[in-house]
C-alpha cells in the first residue's frame, strides 16, 4: 500500500471512529461533553464560563486591580504608604515624596504606559481590553457573582424573561446588593488614595465626610454598579474611545483571535450518512456555538474580526476544548495575523517599524524615570539672586550680593537645613536664619548676604558654591552653583 493510500485509509478510519462515537442527535454530542448552544439573539449577553489557559491568565491579570483595594491600607514609617495629597501638592510613594518640581517623572510614567498600550495593540490587538481594563475586570467579577446566585446562562436568560414576582426578587435583590457593595468598596478605595484611609473610615461612622468626598464616593460607586453590572459589554462596544481608535493601530502583522475559515468551513454537525448516501464533506467546525457562548461581548468570531472583539482569547479556550473532545487538532480558532493566512512569513517583533518606534520612545521614558528616581534628592534648593540692585559696594570696598534661599523638604522626616557658602578667599556671608527647621513637604526660606573683597573678584561674575546640609541626617547634602556679580575690572 502506498504512503498516500495509507494516509487516506488512516483518515477514513479516524472519521469512522468519530462517527461511531457521535450521532445526529444533540443528546449524543452532549454525551461526549460537547454542548450545543444557541447564538446570542440580542439583549444582555450572558457569557458561559469555561476553563482554559486564557481564562487562567485573565484571572491573574485581574488580580492586579483587585490588589489595589488593599493599597490604601499599607503603612510606611507611620503614614500611608501610597497617598496622593492634592491639597498639600505631595505624592507619597513609600519613602519617596514627589512634589510639583518632580511632576515630570509622573509624566514620563504616563508616556511609558501610553506607548506600551500602543505597542501591545500593534503586536496582539486589544490586549488591554481583554485582560487588563478595569471595566473588563469588574464586569467579569460582577457576572461571576451573578452566575453563583442565578445559575448558568440559560437559567439566567429564562429568569430575565419571567415577569416580576416575589421569587424573582428573592434571587435578584441579593445580587444587586452585592454589586452595590463592590461599587462602594471601589469608590471608597479610590478616594482613600487621596485621603488617609483610616481617617476616612473613622469620619464615615461619625458622619463627618465633606461634600466632595461624599459626592465622589456616591457617584463613582453608582457608576461602577451601572457600567459593570447593567451596561456590561455595551460600554466596550458603544462608549469606549479606545475601541474606536484601535483599528488604526492594527496592521497585517497584528495577531488577534482568528477563525481558520479554510479549515473550518463548511461547518456543520457531524452525522452518519444513510446507506447509499455520500457523507457530506464538512470542515472541522461542528457549529456548536460554544465560541460565541463564552464571548463576553457576544461576538461570533467565525464571521471574521469584528468591532466588539476584545481579543480575550476565551473563544480559543472554548474551541480547543471541543477539538480535543472530537479528536481534532487544536487551533481552529487561534491567535493569528492576516499575513499568516496569506502565507507570508511574519518578521521578528523587533524588526517591525511600529514596534521599533514605540519601543524607542518607551526606552527613553523608562530611562528618564530611572534617572529621575536615582538622582531625586529629599531636598530641593533654590537661590534667587537680588536683581535691584545686583550688587552693592560697602564702605570698606567689599562687594555684597543678596539671595533669597528656598529649601524644600521632600522627605518624610523633619529637616534642619544648615546653609554654608564657599568661594574666593575673604568671602563672608550672613543669614537671617542659619538653620531652617522644615516640616516634611514644606518649604523654608531665608535671606543670604555674601560679601567678597573687590580685589578677589575674577571679573563681572565669580563662581561660588552654596551648600545645604540636613543636620538631622548629614548624608542629605545639596549643592547649588551660582555666580557672585560685581563691577567689571578696568
Amino acid at each position: 500500500m502506498t504512503t498516500e493510500n495509507q494516509s487516506t485509509h488512516q483518515e477514513a478510519s479516524h472519521t469512522a471512529s468519530v462517527l461511531d462515537e457521535m450521532d445526529t442527535s444533540n443528546k449524543n454530542l452532549q454525551n461526549i461533553g460537547v454542548e450545543l448552544l444557541p447564538v446570542h439573539t440580542g439583549g444582555t449577553v450572558h457569557a458561559k464560563r469555561i476553563g482554559g489557559k486564557f481564562r487562567t491568565f485573565k484571572w491573574w491579570a485581574a488580580s492586579f486591580w483587585i490588589i489595589l483595594f488593599v493599597g490604601p491600607y499599607l503603612r510606611w514609617d507611620g503614614h500611608q504608604a501610597i497617598l496622593f495629597d492634592l491639597p498639600n501638592r505631595q505624592f507619597h510613594v513609600f519613602s519617596m515624596t514627589i512634589l510639583p518640581q518632580d511632576i515630570w517623572i509622573l509624566a514620563m510614567i504616563l508616556l511609558f504606559f501610553a506607548l506600551l498600550l500602543a505597542a501591545s495593540t500593534a503586536i496582539a490587538g486589544r490586549l488591554w481590553c481583554g485582560y487588563f481594563c478595569f471595566h473588563t475586570v469588574w464586569t467579569d467579577v460582577f457576572t461571576w457573582i451573578e452566575e453563583k446566585i442565578e445559575g448558568q446562562p440559560n437559567k439566567r436568560m429564562k429568569l430575565d424573561e419571567q415577569p416580576m414576582s416575589f421569587s424573582k426578587l428573592k434571587v435578584k435583590v441579593p445580587k444587586h446588593i452585592i454589586w452595590l457593595i463592590i461599587g462602594f468598596a471601589t469608590s471608597f478605595s479610590f478616594v482613600a488614595y487621596f485621603v488617609d484611609a483610616f481617617d476616612l473610615w473613622s469620619r464615615l461612622f461619625s458622619f463627618e465626610w465633606g461634600a466632595t468626598e461624599t459626592t465622589i464616593i456616591l457617584v463613582l460607586g453608582l457608576a461602577t454598579y451601572f457600567f459593570a453590572g447593567i451596561l456590561r459589554e455595551q460600554v466596550c462596544i458603544g462608549f469606549c474611545p479606545y475601541a474606536r481608535i484601535q483599528g488604526a493601530m492594527y496592521d497585517t502583522e497584528t495577531v488577534v483571535p482568528t477563525y481558520d475559515n479554510e479549515r473550518g468551513e463548511p461547518r456543520g454537525r457531524m452525522k452518519r450518512a444513510k446507506p447509499g448516501e455520500e457523507a457530506p464533506k464538512l470542515g472541522d467546525c461542528i457549529d456548536c456555538n460554544l465560541c460565541v457562548a463564552v464571548c463576553p461581548t457576544g461576538v461570533d468570531i467565525r464571521l471574521g474580526q469584528q468591532f466588539g472583539c476584545i481579543t480575550c482569547g476565551l473563544c480559543i479556550d472554548a474551541c480547543d476544548s471541543v477539538m480535543e473532545k472530537i479528536k481534532k487538532p487544536k487551533g481552529l480558532i487561534r491567535y493569528a495575523s492576516l499575513s499568516e493566512f496569506a502565507g507570508k512569513e511574519l518578521p521578528a517583533i523587533w524588526k517591525r517599524p511600529r514596534v521599533i518606534v514605540y519601543s524607542g520612545i518607551m526606552a527613553f521614558a523608562a530611562g528618564m524615570i530611572l534617572w529621575g528616581l536615582a538622582t531625586m534628592s529629599p531636598m530641593d534648593v533654590k537661590a534667587l539672586h537680588e536683581r535691584a540692585p545686583v550688587f552693592v559696594q560697602m564702605s570698606n570696598g567689599n562687594i555684597q550680593n543678596k539671595w533669597v534661599m528656598k529649601v524644600v523638604n521632600k522627605g518624610n522626616m523633619p529637616m534642619a537645613a544648615k546653609i554654608t557658602v564657599e568661594g574666593p578667599e575673604g568671602l563672608e556671608y550672613n543669614l537671617d536664619r542659619h538653620i531652617l527647621d522644615i516640616a516634611p513637604g514644606n518649604l523654608g526660606s531665608t535671606t543670604l548676604f555674601v560679601r567678597i573683597p573687590r580685589k578677589q573678584l575674577e571679573g563681572a561674575s565669580t563662581p561660588i558654591l552654596i551648600r545645604v546640609v540636613d543636620e538631622n541626617n548629614p548624608q542629605v547634602v545639596e549643592t547649588y552653583e551660582t555666580v557672585f556679580i560685581g563691577p567689571e575690572k578696568r
